[in-house]
């Protein structure tokens, strides 16, 4: 079973995604977790490493070959933005959706080193323009936009819900069976 959560920064990616693959007895891959050690590596934030990346074609396709490294592999859960396009036979593929503020506020209270703000209005000001960023870049590299609701079998708004919902409802589809046309 191969299960691809995509989705915007702050919606819950990583953590359901992680949760998903524990409790699916699954090993779990992050490309969020790769971009932030290459950004760590060459010493910029995250939205430096965006910006790079649209003079820089080879940041991206460092990303994408680990990502399509994996198609060797069976039984994983893996969090990141064109998962679903790389590997497009999943048997789920999964968008989170939220709101804005709330993506930010997560990202404040996770405290992540590489996306520091001063308040809530900069953080998504900066959210925003690396979405963009890495928006244009995947139109322009792959003729694709992530938050095209058609690549997915699932697409869940983690507003208002928790972690533990959210993997539930994960879990309950991939368990199912049952991933077209939801």
């Amino acid at each position: 079973m191969i299960i691809t959560i995509s989705g915007k920064a702050g919606s819950g990616k990583s953590t359901v995604a992680k949760e998903v693959a524990k409790k699916l007895g699954l090993k779990h891959h992050s490309i969020g977790d790769l971009m932030r050690q290459l950004a760590k590596e060459k010493k910029v934030s995250l939205n430096e490493l965006s910006r790079l990346a649209e003079k820089d074609r080879s940041i991206d396709m460092e990303l994408d070959k680990k990502t399509i490294g994996l198609r060797e592999e069976d039984n994983f859960v893996i969090d990141g933005r064109l998962t679903a396009y790389f590997l497009p036979y999943a048997g789920l593929k999964v968008f989170l959706d939220c709101n804005d503020n709330v993506r930010a506020e997560r990202i404040l209270k996770d405290k992540r080193s590489d996306e520091k703000s001063k308040n809530l209005g900069e953080l998504v000001k900066k959210i925003k323009q690396r979405e963009k960023s890495e928006r244009k870049r995947y139109d322009k590299l792959y003729n694709i936009d992530y938050h095209n609701k058609k690549l997915y079998n699932l697409v869940i708004d983690t507003t208002k819900i928790g972690i533990k919902e959210v993997t539930d409802r994960i879990i309950k589809v991939a368990k199912s069976g049952e991933t077209k046309n939801l």
